[in-house]
Order: C-alpha cells, then sequence, then structure tokens
C-alpha cells in the first residue's frame, strides 16, 4: 500500500532542548495509525507539524508526495478533532457540522445534504436543530468528527479525543471510530497515551520516546515483540532481566542472573561475559517445584478475568498472570520461576544495540524486576 505521509529526518528544537529528534515515519493510505507514547514524548508536537500549526526546525513532510513541511495549516488537506471538541455553543448542530462548508460559500442545498450524510454517518441523524448544551460528551465528539470529515481531508488528525469520557463510553467510541475510518477508507491519524485505546484501534502503532519513534509496527508484534526495554515498559506488563552471558550452545545462550540462571534465545554475535537485557511477559512465566530461580508469592490480585501474582526474587519481584480465580497457589508459598526461551525477547538497549558487547568483570547487579503500568 502506497504512503500517503512520509517524514523524514524531522527535528523540532527550542533553544538548546530537542522536541524531535531525526524522525522518520510512513503512513500508509487508509490505515488506522496511533502516535503511542507518555507525556513529553513528542506526539502531540508530531501531529501539530502534520497538521500545520508548527513548523519543524528541519526535515521534511510529504503529503501525497509534496513536501508540505512550509504550507499553512488551512492550505493542507489535514483535519483536526481535538479532545476539547470546540463546538460553537450559539450554532446548532447542523450549524457546526457545515461551518467549514459555510466558509467556502457552499451552496445551501449542497450543503444541507452533505450535513445530512456526516450526521448520518456519526449516528447522529435527526440532531440538526440541537444545540451543543442538549448533548453528552459522546454526542459532542462526534459532531466534531462529522464537522471535520464534511470538508473532505485526505487525513484525519485525532487529538486524545476520547480521554474525557467516561471508560465505557470511551470503549463505545473507539469501536464506532474504527467503523467510520473504514466505511470512509480514510486516514486516521490518533494521537494517545493509552495503550489499551492503541492496541484496540489501530491498524499500526508507532510508539514515541524522548522525542523519537522507538517502534511502529502492528499491535501483537509491538506487544509480543517489542523492540527496546521502554516499548516492553509501556506496553501492557513485563518481567524484565539484566544477565551476564556465561555459556553459548548453538541456538541458546546461559545468562546468570542474581537468583539463578535462565536459558534464553541466542542473540546475534553475542559472546560470553556480554551484557544481555530481556523481557518475558506476565502470562508466560511458569511455576514449578521442579527448576527455575526461588521466590515467594508475596501478594495475589483479582481482576476479573485473570490473577495476578506476584513473587518476590533476589533484589526484585516476578509478575505471573493467570486466568480467572487461583486457588492452588497461596500467598507466602515458594515456588520456582522459570519460562521457555521461546517466550523470552531480547531488548535494545539505550543505545539501540541488543546488548553491550564489553566484559563485565564487577558485574553484580542481576536481578529481575516488573516493569509495566
Amino acid at each position: 500500500m502506497a504512503s500517503i505521509i512520509k517524514i523524514r529526518n524531522l527535528d523540532k528544537y527550542y533553544g538548546k532542548n530537542y522536541i524531535l529528534k531525526n524522525l522518520d515515519l510512513d503512513i500508509e493510505e487508509g490505515e488506522f495509525i496511533s502516535i503511542l507514547g507518555p507525556s513529553g514524548s513528542g506526539k502531540t508536537t508530531l501531529l501539530r507539524m502534520i497538521a500545520g500549526f508548527e513548523q519543524p526546525t528541519s526535515g521534511q513532510i510529504f503529503l501525497d508526495g509534496k513536501d508540505i513541511a512550509g504550507v499553512p495549516a488551512y492550505e493542507r488537506a489535514v483535519n483536526t478533532v481535538f479532545q476539547q471538541y470546540a463546538l460553537f455553543p450559539n450554532l446548532t448542530i447542523a450549524e457546526n457540522v457545515a461551518f467549514g462548508l459555510t466558509l467556502k460559500k457552499v451552496p445551501e442545498a449542497k450543503k444541507r445534504k452533505q450535513v445530512s450524510e456526516m450526521l448520518h454517518l456519526v449516528q447522529l441523524s435527526g440532531f440538526e436543530n440541537r444545540m451543543p448544551s442538549q448533548l453528552s460528551g459522546g454526542q459532542k465528539q462526534r459532531v466534531a468528527i462529522a464537522r471535520a470529515l464534511i470538508n473532505e481531508p485526505k487525513v484525519l488528525i485525532l487529538d486524545e479525543p476520547l480521554s474525557a469520557l467516561d471508560r465505557k463510553l470511551r470503549k463505545s467510541m473507539q469501536l464506532e471510530l474504527r467503523k467510520i475510518q473504514k466505511n470512509l477508507g480514510l486516514t486516521f491519524i490518533f494521537v494517545t497515551h493509552d495503550q489499551e485505546e492503541a492496541m484496540t484501534i489501530s491498524d499500526r502503532i508507532a510508539v514515541m520516546n524522548g522525542g523519537m519513534i522507538d517502534q511502529v509496527d502492528y499491535p501483537y508484534k509491538i506487544y509480543e515483540k517489542p523492540a527496546t526495554e521502554f516499548v516492553s515498559d509501556f506496553i501492557g506488563e513485563s518481567n524484565v532481566w539484566n544477565g551476564l552471558v556465561k555459556r553459548i550452545e548453538d541456538k541458546f545462550v546461559y545468562v546468570a542472573v542474581e537468583a539463578g540462571e535462565f536459558i534464553i534465545p541466542r542473540p546475534e554475535n553475542i559472546r560470553v561475559g556480554d551484557l544481555v537485557s530481556f523481557a518475558v511477559r506476565p502470562e508466560y512465566i511458569e511455576l514449578s517445584q521442579d527448576s527455575g530461580i526461588p521466590g515467594i508469592i508475596s501478594d495475589q490480585i483479582f481482576v476479573g478475568g485473570s490473577t495476578q501474582l506476584m513473587i518476590t526474587i533476589a533484589n526484585g519481584y516476578v509478575q505471573k498472570t493467570m486466568t480467572g480465580h487461583v486457588e492452588d497457589y497461596k500467598t507466602g508459598e515458594t515456588v520456582l520461576v522459570n519460562f521457555k526461551p521461546e517466550k523470552v525477547v531480547t531488548l535494545k538497549n539505550e543505545g539501540n544495540d541488543i546488548y553491550n558487547a564489553i566484559s563485565h568483570p564487577e558485574f553484580n547487579f542481576l536481578g529481575g524486576n516488573l516493569f509495566g503500568r
């Protein structure tokens, strides 16, 4: 599929502080992509530059092959839906939706037809004469979406549009947005800090960290194969270890951690003495009485469809997720923690190397820790 947006070497600096640094991203035509990251990661600045509200310090933004980095917002085929709805309180719903067409002096008959089509699309037919004050939060957001779509943009940007809604309504609106996007075949760029929301709604996710993109991929790949420790930490929950390579055998390496030793898949160019970081999702942790590193179940947390076991190990703790209510294990019980090597993800460090290719003769900390949300 062809890319409708191509971003190359994008930088944004304020004085000596960078907000975006050498950022590259391709967005495919007709896809629903989420820009995901914590506060301060640069995602809002990125969307503002795509929309034309800010200009980059350097770099290029291509829309349909044309560099739009210096093109003003009103000349771009990009519309934005904001968290705050930004509806005009003194205009009816129909007048709000038609606002862009009114500015363009579109004939009344054509304008009424397009407004009717847009309100039907967002399931608000019959709301034409109501005022914004008469609508719920979810209805207001749908009006804002209809108003943005009526101008027929090539790209629709949604800046955390659901964050002000309650959880149940937010879930419903996620499905509505996905349905609208698929019906139109339009490119949606959805900006959020909510990992679950991004996983639910997106064709692909771009995970931002410190003004750069750590990983762009399908939701299941980002979850199953996080590229960096940050992604592993930020998307879902992970048990992350730092260990020292003690022995290498064919397809596997033996890694020493403070409480014992694990077997993980062999990364390329690994050497004995290298420091390696790796992650295992809580659902892939195995408990046994036969092999693994020792731990004590310190807590059990029931969260509806699953139970989280918190297991204290040397210099850290491990989380194990089990389906339903658990009665087989008791708080205070000693268990052995292990996992299958194929469930391990080897992580890149801050320097974007999978491991540090140096020996650590004074290597002391080799513990396991849980990172997650």
